[in-house]
């Protein structure tokens, strides 16, 4: 895949074409997510922009069902031992377009 999406490969005939189906924005992420159904890839791009728009990182998944989190604490202060409360912002909807199982992974912002 590495290949075919750099172009390094030796066979040029054949691109990759990111087409977003849909984009999703928590505070400084942003969840990009799209389908190739010809290839059978589905993929995710999480980008974490900086104040200016800046994108200053980059985590791509292909193939992987991804669900985001937000990570905080939710306690009270008579509580002795803090729980920890960790809502889903958003899943991923095309993984299970590509027609097989993928690893699910957890993003926690």
């Amino acid at each position: 895949m590495m290949q075919l999406l750099t172009g390094t490969g030796t066979d040029n005939t054949h691109s990759f074409d990111f087409v977003p189906l849909s984009i999703d924005a928590f505070g400084s992420t942003v969840i990009v997510e799209g389908c190739d159904q010809d290839r059978e890839v589905s993929w995710i791009h999480a980008w974490t922009v900086n104040s200016y728009g800046i994108i200053t990182q980059v985590r791509e998944y292909f193939n992987t069902s991804l669900t985001v989190t937000r990570f905080g604490s939710n306690s009270s202060k008579s509580d002795a031992i803090t729980s920890l409360h960790c809502p889903s912002l958003w899943e991923s909807t095309l993984s299970n377009r590509v027609g097989k199982s993928v690893p699910g992974l957890v993003l926690a912002i």
